[in-house]
């Protein structure tokens, strides 16, 4: 084993043995961020690049006002801090004794400031973070930059979004002689990480889901005596809130009678009438981590028969994909399971009419079902990773990825179908871990059968 391999495996070891020490913002694990840097810097080493990371900037969302505060998922996943203008750079050596790896730039106390937002972490507080080198000065970065990334022969960059940092470090850049010569983005190599999730991780999305779905049954009894859509969303947000759940994870989508058939429905002002369905498609986040849940139920607390119909063959669907997940299976598998099931099941109904591998292959079930089935989820909703890998092929799941699995059915007015169909638009979505010998549904806590469903809806 090489000295530096001997260097990776103490930190990796060191990350896990103190990995119940909790940082003071919002239940973060504080060394759960110095074993991650120490993976990401292995890959860095191997590269013999460097890194530079920026935080999110704060977004002006109206004249005086600002939109809350959301820190960069990338910039967060290395660091846990969750303030703004800070600058991460890492800067691998092979002996990195008495030499800075971990430099981090940080805006300096303004305690006349603080009398209006309240404390901030500062200089004080980088330089104790575990792993953390040297705390620098935000203001002085660019008088550090030469030194720190002379000698690399690449540059991995986030510029968190903020376009104003990223014009004038591209600027800086250019007056450097000695700069790497190769600029990537760093989610070109954070990606294949931030995918498998760690046993922390997996915590913080199982309190998001736990949160979410309790906000979600407590709701349903209170559905049938609402007026509006917004109404229900209330009460959810109000389960996230009461619960401990900082901020959304995405905006609710709370849909009611004919706006179920519109995929991402946010207007959220609809009405609710009896005998239509109603779709709420939410999300509390919980340390950072994104729950992502679908149910459909009945505004008046029953299923009328075409519902039931439609609801069973989207369950079906979700049923059959979610027994694709595990190791080894490709993403597109879980997908085109769910297709063939409503396929199959749509020409059952006499809503496609043909055969069913004719249907497939001209994709004639995109009439109703329109969208993917599964997307990753973590620090993000929609969570890095895409659809295919970084060689354009299908993702091919391992044990700690987390994925969703939605098939849905949406039927709008129209002239070739039955009236009786009409605005019936069904969404039945979990969130799903895949496990070393197959999956486990993290909200399986949530009902889903209209039996379940009709039960709990009573008041």
């Amino acid at each position: 084993m090489t000295s530096k391999s001997i260097v990776f495996l103490v930190l990796l070891i060191f990350g896990q043995s103190f990995g119940l020490s909790m940082s003071k913002e919002e239940n973060l694990f504080a060394d759960e961020f110095s074993r991650r840097r120490a993976i990401f810097m292995a890959e860095l080493r191997d590269l013999n690049a460097c890194a530079i990371l920026h935080s999110a900037p704060v977004y002006d969302r109206n004249l005086a006002v600002e939109f809350p505060y959301r820190q960069d998922s990338d910039f967060l996943y290395l660091t846990g801090w969750v303030q703004n203008q800070t600058i991460l750079v890492i800067t691998p050596k092979m002996d990195s004794v008495n030499q800075a790896e971990v430099s981090f730039f940080v805006p300096s106390r303004e305690p006349k400031r603080e009398i209006w937002t309240g404390p901030k972490k500062g200089l004080s507080e980088a330089r104790i973070l575990p792993g953390v080198d040297q705390g620098i000065e935000y203001d002085e970065f660019y008088e550090h930059l030469g030194s720190l990334i002379t000698g690399y022969d690449r540059l991995v960059i986030s510029y968190g979004n903020d376009a104003e940092f990223k014009l004038d470090f591209e600027r800086q850049l250019k007056s450097i002689y000695l700069r790497p010569t190769i600029v990537q983005e760093a989610a070109s190599i954070l990606t294949s990480q931030r995918l498998i999730k760690s046993d922390r991780e997996i915590q913080s999305l199982e309190q998001a889901i736990n949160i979410t779905g309790q906000a979600i049954i407590e709701s349903w009894p209170l559905i049938p005596t609402l007026k509006f859509e917004y109404e229900v969303q209330a009460e959810i947000e109000y389960g996230f809130t009461k619960r401990g759940a900082a901020r959304l994870a995405f905006p609710s989508i709370v849909a009611a009678g004919k706006n179920t058939t519109f995929l991402h429905y946010e207007d959220n002002r609809g009405e609710l009438v009896s005998g239509a369905l109603i779709l709420t498609d939410v999300g509390a986040e919980w340390d950072y981590y994104a729950a992502d849940i679908t149910r459909t139920v009945p505004v008046s607390g029953k299923f009328s028969p075409e519902q039931s119909l439609i609801y069973e063959l989207v369950l079906k669907a979700q049923l059959a994909a979610i027994g694709t997940v595990k190791p080894g299976s490709s993403f597109h598998a879980t997908h085109d399971v769910a297709v063939e099931v409503i396929t199959a099941g749509l020409v059952d109904l006499g809503l496609l009419k043909g055969g069913l591998a004719d249907l497939i292959s001209q994709k004639e079930y995109r009439k109703y079902f329109m969208h993917g089935t599964t997307h990753w989820l973590g620090l993000d909703v929609h969570d890095v990773g895409g659809r295919v890998d970084s060689n354009g092929k299908p993702h091919i799941l391992k044990a700690g990825m987390v994925i969703t699995v939605e098939p849905g059915i949406y039927i709008g007015e129209s002239e070739d179908v039955e009236p009786r169909w009409w605005n019936i638009g069904v969404r039945i979505e979990d969130d799903v871990l895949v496990t070393k010998k197959g999956y486990r549904v993290l909200s399986e806590s949530i009902p889903k059968t209209i039996a379940e469903i009709e039960d709990l809806m009573q008041p």
